[in-house]
């Protein structure tokens, strides 16, 4: 097993990463503040993982229920969300109940801000069940649901107690989850470390054949850069903006084409490569720099190009992206291969770029 330490201060919480660690209820165990457990999961996950969660903690002597939750992004919204407060109220959850996730991102998103607001906050602990969710949503304590004219605009910030990944359940994860959790892993090595990229132009084929220990490598080395900068940046003031390089894109995309539609890491995929040629556009990038983002994409089976669209519809969707402030568009564009910055775009500059990226 290996533990990453999200060292916030009074706030400390361990990630264990490793097999067959939803059967250790030791590592449960120590994150719990009372006996009572709601997990938060969809059908799918919770018919694979449940009954094996449920029995670790219940041979402890710990009360569990459930919310199960539709499968989707699409559901990721506020009419949901009141599903686990009308859970939580059923059961009669107080204030030292954990609310555990059990699921990928919409799950792990969607119960943190329950738990963030149930009784004005209760304990939160994260299993996730997809890859994307363990390198990324699981980590850092972003919660929240999506709205029409925008993704995830309305959240809160919940750090949980506890991120239990176990990579055996990736065995279970469609081809094309797998490939959207890969886009938010090569995300982490084209802001800030471009040694681990070199690590996945070598490996990323075998990740995609669901090779265990390398899937655990890559993870784990995600888990670090993410806790590094969560650290440095909780409340995303200033250097924790970096890790949305592609998210301005690809969340204008997931808004246009619907919500799951594109997954999330499509989106994301499409979306980084449209900062890279804004990068090339503004000289810090070579061809042969897009060339290679272009080759680890398509290893992964991940898209590069962003669905036909106009590009002032496009523009006026990214308007509503948070990191737009006091009306000015904020970009995560790429210095060079391992290295990014938040940039403030003029409007004509970035139609222009649209205009050159988009086809309709």
């Amino acid at each position: 097993m290996i533990t990453v330490e999200v060292a916030l201060p009074g706030r400390s919480y361990p990630i264990h990463i490793g097999s067959g660690l939803l059967a250790q209820a030791e590592l449960i165990l120590p994150h719990l503040r009372g006996r009572q457990v709601m997990v938060v999961s969809n059908p799918q996950v919770a018919g694979l993982y449940l009954p094996a969660l449920r029995q670790t903690l219940e041979a402890q002597g710990l009360r569990v229920a459930e919310c199960l939750l539709p499968d989707g992004e699409a559901y990721k919204d506020l009419e949901h969300l009141a599903c686990i407060f009308d859970r939580l109220l059923a059961e009669g959850m107080d204030r030292r109940c954990t609310v555990l996730a059990l699921g990928g991102g919409v799950v792990g998103d969607m119960a943190g801000f329950a738990a963030a607001t149930y009784q004005r906050g209760v304990n939160f602990i994260q299993v996730p069940t997809s890859l994307l969710a363990q390198v990324d949503s699981s980590v850092g304590g972003k919660t929240g649901v999506n709205h029409p004219r925008g993704k995830n605009m309305i959240g809160a910030f919940k750090q949980p107690a506890l991120v239990l990944i176990d990579i055996d359940v990736l065995a279970t994860l469609p081809k094309r989850e797998l490939a959207a959790g890969m886009a938010e892993i090569i995300k982490y090595a084209l802001i800030r470390d471009r040694e681990f990229l070199d690590w996945l132009d070598l490996h990323a084929p075998a990740m995609m054949q669901g090779e265990p220990e390398l899937l655990a490598e890559a993870v784990a080395r995600s888990c670090r850069h993410k806790a590094e900068v969560v650290l440095r940046d909780e409340f995303e003031e200033g250097e924790r903006a970096l890790l949305n390089l592609g998210h301005t894109f690809g969340h204008a995309i997931e808004t246009h084409c619907g919500y799951g539609n594109w997954l999330h890491g499509e989106a994301v995929a499409a979306g980084m490569v449209m900062a890279a040629r804004m990068s090339q556009q503004a000289g810090d990038l070579s061809q042969a720099d897009v060339d290679r983002i272009l080759a680890l994409l398509q290893a992964c089976q991940l898209p590069s190009q962003p669905p036909a669209m106009h590009a002032d519809d496009f523009q006026s969707l990214m308007a509503h992206d948070k990191k737009v402030l006091d009306g000015r568009q904020r970009l995560v564009l790429l210095r060079a291969l391992g290295h990014a910055e938040v940039v403030e775009v003029e409007p004509e500059r970035l139609r222009q770029a649209l205009q050159s990226m988009l086809h309709a």
